[in-house]
């Protein structure tokens, strides 16, 4: 599978990108775009990776969540838990584990397929912080080990005013569920 933009591609991804962080300095207040740019442009597998997260609905954007300096990382934005991502169980054991109505793929080995990674617990709940996003949806978050080794894994949602974080079987897959990623640069 080719992991490359073709140049008229990358172009058509950095000027809907570039618009979008334009758009929402509210999102990462110090950056810089020709930083960004620059970055982006010298890692030609990022911009496939960001390319993957726009197509399939996450409208990914630079997001200033806390972490590392230096390090840019771009989010899903999308009000919803991005279309081309739903209906998808936790990780491979969940999906392998489904004797009926398996789902088509699970949110870690799409979000594997894809280079990119699900956000955290924190990074879920900082996101919150720059909108309401998954008001009628919900997004599977990176699951902590002993919760995984029990059948388990969680997701999140913003209901009346709050962020919540749930806990389903790890084998589950709703049509409102999916994941949002992120990608860090």
């Amino acid at each position: 599978m080719k992991k490359q933009l073709d140049p008229n591609e990358q172009e058509e991804l950095l000027e809907l990108v570039r618009t979008r962080f334009e758009n929402n300095m509210n999102r990462h207040k110090k950056a810089k775009w020709e930083s960004v740019l620059a970055k982006l442009k010298s890692d030609p597998a990022k911009l496939w990776s960001l390319h993957q997260m726009e197509i399939t609905g996450g409208e990914p954007d630079l997001v200033s969540l806390g972490k590392e300096q230096g390090e840019h990382l771009f989010v899903d934005c999308s009000k919803e838990s991005p279309k081309g991502r739903r209906s998808v169980c936790y990780d491979q054991a969940a999906l392998e584990s489904r004797k009926k109505h398996k789902p088509d793929h699970s949110a870690l080995g799409m979000a594997e397929d894809m280079g990119v990674e699900l956000l955290t617990q924190e990074e879920y709940i900082n996101l919150q912080k720059f909108g309401e996003f998954d008001t009628t949806t919900s997004s599977w978050v990176i699951t902590p080990d002993d919760i995984r080794k029990k059948g388990g894994a969680i997701f999140g949602d913003f209901r009346y005013g709050k962020v919540f974080i749930y806990h389903n079987g790890a084998d589950s897959y709703y049509g409102a569920r999916g994941f949002r990623a992120c990608l860090r640069v």
